[in-house]
């Protein structure tokens, strides 16, 4: 294992737990504040522009095939707490509505719901979301907790327009991070409480080799040596998959054939997402949620291109 650091810089800071980066041609990012429950854009030079007030909270984010944000909304499920001063959720809101997906008009803020229940099951905290080559949305549900109990989430996929979505996976403890393979061949689900990264070979849009319930670890590509709980993910051009890491503040770089290649410090516990920009696609963009920054780091491999991002 090789655990290293590379140099960062500060995009923005006094944000309200920053997740879903999505970054633009022009090199603003868009981001999920879910504690303040709002969509910002940050431009290069910090400033930044609030695109969206929600109802609730989004969680992760993809630009679409024609142009909007499609995001996972958790309902606003969180109680938040400050424990050793680090902003982080602490258990759940009593005032939780029901997570959902919804798509956002960037040049309206109009917001529109697509989907608040699959197969007759209510979605309950939809976390992550990655769009295929054909605009589908594949996209996970990390579940819900009690002060004793995990309710499970799994993963999911929808078409854009609201017309059908399918459980794909279930049960997945905490689904948190999703990707795909350069290829498109196949998913990965990163999750959260086991320190797991899941792999799913595609069949189809919405479909996959089914898990063999008398094998349930095949779909383990890697659960890496020490304490980690993986938050969002991204995937580098060349195939490895970097999952964002919560206590401790890392990501953790792992190879399509489940190797971990390295691991590179975060200065924060709570490093939770990652996306991929500037001209080369070598700079990665982080947001470290517990003291509310987006940092700017000088990646050692480019980043895959998420579709329809323009970059």
């Amino acid at each position: 294992m090789t655990r290293t650091s590379y140099p960062h810089r500060v995009v923005a800071e006094g944000l309200g737990f920053p997740e879903g980066p999505v970054v633009c041609p022009d090199g603003s990012v868009i981001l999920c504040e879910i504690k303040a429950r709002r969509l910002t854009r940050i431009h290069p030079d910090g400033s930044r522009d609030v695109l969206c007030q929600l109802e609730e909270a989004p969680n992760g984010a993809a630009l679409g095939a024609d142009g909007a944000l499609y995001i996972c909304n958790n309902g606003d499920g969180f109680a938040w707490g400050a424990p050793g001063g680090v902003t982080q959720p602490v258990g759940g809101n009593p005032a939780f509505s029901g997570g959902r997906i919804e798509r956002v008009d960037l040049a309206t803020g109009t917001v529109t719901e697509l989907y608040r229940s699959i197969g007759g099951h209510d979605l309950l905290m939809p976390n992550d979301i990655v769009i295929d080559r054909d605009g589908g949305l594949w996209f996970t549900d990390h579940g819900t907790r009690t002060a004793r109990s995990f309710v499970h989430g799994g993963l999911y996929y929808g078409r854009p327009d609201g017309s059908f979505a399918c459980e794909v996976a279930w049960p997945i403890t905490t689904a948190n991070g999703v990707g795909l393979s350069p290829d498109e061949k196949t998913v990965y689900v990163a999750d959260t409480e086991t320190g797991r990264l899941y792999s799913y070979a595609v069949t189809g849009p919405g479909t996959i080799v089914p898990p063999d319930p008398y094998q349930p670890g095949a779909a383990v590509l890697a659960q890496l040596k020490g304490f980690r709980r993986y938050d969002s993910l991204a995937v580098e051009a060349c195939g490895n998959i970097c999952c964002a890491g919560l206590t401790p503040g890392c990501i953790s770089v792992i190879s399509p054939a489940g190797e971990e290649v390295e691991t590179v410090e975060m200065p924060d516990p709570f490093s939770t997402n990652i996306a991929f920009g500037g001209p080369d696609m070598r700079t990665a963009y982080v947001t470290l949620s517990g003291s509310g920054r987006l940092i700017a780091v000088d990646w050692p491999r480019p980043g895959l291109k998420p579709n329809f991002s323009g970059l």
